[in-house]
């Protein structure tokens, strides 16, 4: 979400070792070994494992898309699915943009892009990456999360707590509103916006008075999944980019839990990361179930489709 590009210390969940590698010989024998001291032991190992939602640090194996179908655990908690990838196609993407909020339309692509003294609105033509339009923020606004809802463009900035409404076609400011918490991502489902603040709640205001609704929280397996970034809205679900990781995680928004992990890494070369921030910036076109991914300082934006992990 903030442009430093700041490393997070990897997350150690022995509950998700013992759950996601029994197959490989090292782990059985850990399972066995831990099964020997387990009376010793068992209460250090609860410590270790309560409370940990991080996601897993495998997938690699890329061929159709398909929506979740968790299978129940022995705790009646639904297991999420894995997902990588395929590219479709790839298109040119300013690699100035500092991506914060994506939005698909009528075959052209809105984006909000952030970093104090550059963040901006644009209206961006899919094929080539060229800015057709532009409304830039003043120096003080951190530009966050986008959503176009009944012909408006809403924007969030990051810690002004302030969101900005623009008309679509002309980038005219129609209004202000104001909000507590930092602004994020930003998405709606048709009747009400939702709003992240990096955090593992979720916001649903009311697109006209802009008071908050409802809130979500969002877990995997009953553990929060903090850092949700920017929103999009797809096919009933909530995908979010969670932040400096190159995972998407699909939400249910009836019951914030969470129903599938997708791992986008190795879409940028060794060498085109080396330039580029984090992934960051979904977009999904309904009338053709395309699904447009990219992120900060990207040169390049990716048409995929989704992979269920075999």
């Amino acid at each position: 979400m903030t442009y430093a590009n700041i490393p997070r210390a990897p997350h150690l969940c022995l509950s998700n070792l013992l759950a996601e590698d029994a197959d490989n010989p090292n782990s059985r024998l850990l399972i066995m070994t831990m099964t020997i001291r387990g009376w010793l032991v068992g209460f250090g190992i609860l410590a270790l494992t309560t409370g940990c939602a991080a996601p897993p640090a495998h997938v690699r194996t890329p061929a159709v898309s398909s929506l979740p179908d968790p299978t129940p655990t022995s705790s009646s908690r639904p297991m999420p699915r894995y997902y990588t990838y395929r590219v479709i196609n790839v298109y040119p993407h300013d690699p100035s943009a500092f991506t914060q909020g994506l939005v698909f339309d009528a075959g052209q692509l809105y984006e909000s892009t952030g970093l104090w003294g550059r963040s901006s609105l644009r209206r961006v033509a899919l094929e080539t990456g060229v800015v057709l339009q532009r409304r830039d923020l003043t120096a003080e606004y951190f530009g966050e999360g986008l959503a176009l809802f009944r012909g408006q463009l809403f924007q969030l900035t990051w810690q002004n707590g302030i969101g900005f409404i623009y008309d679509a076609d002309t980038f005219e400011l129609l209004r202000i509103w104001r909000y507590e918490t930092e602004g994020w991502g930003l998405t709606h489902d048709g009747a009400q916006l939702i709003m992240s603040d990096g955090s593992a709640t979720l916001r649903f205001l009311d697109p006209d008075t802009l008071s908050v609704q409802r809130t979500l929280q969002v877990t995997d397996r009953g553990r929060p999944v903090d850092m949700l970034n920017e929103l999009e809205y797809v096919n009933g679900e909530i995908f979010a980019n969670v932040w400096q990781t190159d995972w998407i995680v699909r939400i249910d928004p009836s019951t914030g839990m969470v129903t599938g992990w997708v791992d986008l890494s190795g879409l940028l070369t060794p060498e085109e990361r080396l330039a580029a921030d984090v992934l960051n910036g979904i977009a999904y076109d309904p009338a053709t179930q395309r699904l447009f991914v990219t992120g900060k300082l990207w040169p390049k934006l990716f048409e995929i489709a989704l992979v269920p992990r075999s």
